[in-house]
């Protein structure tokens, strides 16, 4: 999908005009001021993934909990660096890992619980699903999909500088329309926004775990989204 851009802006209100027989080119800051905002925004496809894989365990002994839980996680991660790939292709890191408690009704610690999680992220889609696949001592806890920081920092350069030419154009316009020859800038805001949803997994880690690992589909079907960059200027302008 191509790269589809918006501007919008509106005229929020502005002051009093300049008192009879005051110098237009000579303003008083107080006059002639106009409150003005501009936005612009891109909507693109989604270019990274997220996936979070996890494993529980329990026992009596809270030693033995996170020892299981260590090794299925070194398992996992062994799977996973195989199919590391540089440029932000695929990444993978360790994730939550905890030992938790649990108390009978007299409230006394009657076992342990615990879990751990492996993150698989990147740009490269189908390796990443095909990775998760592969590992046999997880299950896909949830995915989501977003813009990774290199496509958000060029997105917002370049929509800046669509509301900003936007805000520029419209306060011309306004100054001309009251009969002056231009404006000066007094204040100016600028605010910028990722609207893009995760799609998670409808089926959680636990759900999946009561499953053989074998059942584990060897790739994850996915597809990304769109996200929607937002950059607003607004700020005041003195008319002279």
């Amino acid at each position: 999908m191509g790269l589809r851009a918006w501007i919008t802006a509106v005229l929020l209100g502005c002051t009093a005009v300049a008192a009879q027989g005051e110098s237009r080119d000579q303003p008083n800051p107080a006059t002639n001021v106009v409150s003005l905002s501009a936005s612009g925004f891109l909507e693109v496809p989604q270019d990274w993934l997220t996936l979070r894989m996890s494993t529980s365990r329990e026992g009596e002994d809270a030693a033995v909990v996170q020892s299981q839980l260590r090794q299925a996680l070194d398992s996992a991660m062994a799977v996973a660096r195989i199919a590391v790939a540089p440029n932000q292709q695929m990444q993978a890191r360790s994730g939550a890992f905890g030992v938790y408690p649990r108390y009978d009704k007299s409230g006394k610690i009657s076992g342990w619980q615990g879990n751990a999680d492996l993150v698989l992220e990147g740009r490269d889609f189908t390796r990443i699903a095909n990775a998760a696949g592969k590992i046999q001592t997880m299950a896909i806890a949830n995915m989501g999909f977003s813009l990774s920081r290199e496509t958000q920092q060029k997105l917002e350069s370049d929509v800046q500088a669509l509301a900003i030419d936007r805000f520029q154009a419209r306060a011309k316009e306004v100054a001309k329309g009251f009969g002056f020859n231009g404006f000066q800038l007094r204040e100016v805001n600028v605010s910028s926004a990722d609207e893009g949803g995760d799609m998670p997994m409808r089926q959680t880690a636990m759900a999946m775990e009561s499953k053989s690992f074998s059942s584990v589909p060897k790739a994850v079907a996915m597809e990304p989204g769109i996200s929607r960059v937002t950059v607003s200027v607004s700020g005041t302008v003195c008319l002279k």
